[in-house]
């Protein structure tokens, strides 16, 4: 099939932002066979496959996407399989513009090849077509415990699994998935699509089991007595971090964890869930990363007349991925750049009523290479709001490294490993995604997964 030369994506159909915003379903509806078709002859099948450098897993993208040009989808579908354990999750959320796509050749002088909604649309074509027939490796004889199914715990696991391994996961919530389940909206990641996913692991053999908070119920110390010979510790950043302002004991002010795990997790949305849920007439979020994007679009739909996003720099900084950032402005949320809160008033009840910002400006790059925000004298005023909702970044719950002797982390909380074997300062401990990282992309956490399996296994193997 010769070569398509149009030079932008093959659109993604979506809901109308005015509908939408009043509901949970999801944004992007997926592309037709038509679509994925016509998109996956822009790509050049080059012969460095550079996007293939691009990816943290590694996926043989020519190859896959060669497929779709065929119509082989479950062929397509394999290929993704043979490198990563979550495609159906990956193809929705996966910051593909600033990874395998930002490497693509088509994007030097056009749009990159939409990689990202052509995984998704052969995983959802795997899951509406065909029944999972999986073969479990023989077991070898060792056994594995992972911390935390998130991105990172579930691939790590399922690489092991693979490989003959007897491996548990101990999950603190009641449900499987880590922040795939309580960080990531509805209508940004439909639960039912994570779920099917690790019932494919469930399927391999691994063994969840939940309600298991490591450091309070087991300690990492008991898992090595129970006879685990290692243990992967994939157990996130859920911490959150608070802006430190007058005002944030009030009522009404939370962080995103908490709202998102209520909306996402527990259910708030929905009518037949008696979770409880604030539901503010105007919103102030602050912080300008996904989170505070997905914050902000899910108070939109739970009624708030006004939601605003507060955040220090302007939208050239701004590090939510450019499509979250889009479809927020569509749906009527209203982006307040350079603006930085000082303290959070209340009412006589003690309730928000209003936050208090400055404006602020660029000077010179700070530590992490962004210009620094510097406040501009007298430019205090008020926000009328009845809710604060900070996102300004997570750190890792400190409870696993105070409870296992041996185990060091940095200042940021952030446990030290060695970078070639993801090996902690406690033998036979390893770890990895956000628990090592800080805060960062559901991908590069399954990229430590493998690395981390990998190791792990030389390391049962070297005994």
């Amino acid at each position: 099939m010769a070569i398509n030369k149009q030079n932008e994506k093959t659109p993604m159909p979506e809901q109308d932002p005015i509908v939408r915003a009043a509901n949970f379903d999801e944004v992007s509806t997926g592309y037709t066979t038509e679509m994925a078709i016509n998109e996956a002859t822009r790509c050049l099948d080059c012969k460095h496959r550079p996007c293939v450098g691009g990816c943290p897993v590694n996926i043989e993208i020519p190859d896959f996407i060669k497929c779709i040009i065929q119509g082989d989808f479950e062929g397509s579908y394999q290929v993704i399989k043979q490198t990563n354990s979550l495609p159906a999750v990956c193809g929705r959320v996966c910051p593909q513009e600033s990874q395998c796509e930002i490497k693509c050749v088509r994007g030097i002088k056009g749009e990159p090849v939409a990689i990202g909604r052509l995984e998704r649309f052969v995983a959802d074509y795997h899951m509406k077509n065909v029944e999972d027939t999986v073969k479990r490796a023989k077991l070898n004889g060792h056994r594995v415990a992972v911390v935390g199914s998130g991105p990172a715990g579930l691939t790590c696991a399922g690489d092991l699994a693979k490989m003959g391994y007897e491996v548990t996961i101990f999950e603190a919530f009641h449900t499987a998935g880590g922040v795939l389940m309580y960080g990531i909206p509805e209508f940004r990641l439909p639960k039912d699509v994570v779920q099917k996913e690790i019932s494919s692991l469930r399927d391999l053999g691994v063994k969840i089991e939940t309600n298991m908070v490591i450091g309070k119920i087991l300690s990492i110390e008991e898992l090595f007595e129970d006879g685990f010979e290692a243990v992967f510790v994939g157990s996130g950043a859920g911490l959150p971090n608070f802006m430190g302002i007058p005002g944030e004991g009030l009522l009404g002010v939370m962080s995103a964890n908490e709202f998102l795990t209520r909306i996402n997790l527990m259910k708030a949305y929905l009518d037949e869930y008696d979770t409880p849920i604030r539901r503010a007439h105007s919103v102030a979020v602050v912080g300008g990363g996904n989170v505070a994007m997905d914050a902000a679009r899910c108070a939109k739909r739970l009624g708030s007349e006004s939601v605003y996003v507060v955040y220090r720099r302007g939208e050239s900084e701004m590090p939510a991925r450019l499509e979250e950032v889009h479809h927020a402005k569509q749906e009527g949320i209203e982006f307040l750049f350079l603006t930085a809160p000082v303290e959070i008033h209340g009412d006589a009840e003690g309730n928000v009523n209003s936050i208090e910002c400055v404006k602020m400006e660029l000077g010179e790059p700070d530590a992490s290479g962004r210009r620094r925000p510097v406040e501009i004298k007298d430019s205090n005023h008020l926000l009328d709001v009845d809710m604060v909702i900070a996102a300004i970044g997570n750190s890792p719950n400190p409870l696993i490294r105070m409870s296992t002797p041996g185990l060091e982390a940095n200042r940021r909380g952030c446990l030290i490993v060695n970078e070639d074997t993801l090996m902690t300062t406690r033998d036979g401990v390893f770890a990895g995604g956000d628990a090592v990282t800080g805060a960062a992309t559901v991908i590069l956490a399954m990229g430590a997964g493998k690395q981390a399996a990998m190791e792990i296994d030389k390391y049962i193997q070297e005994q």
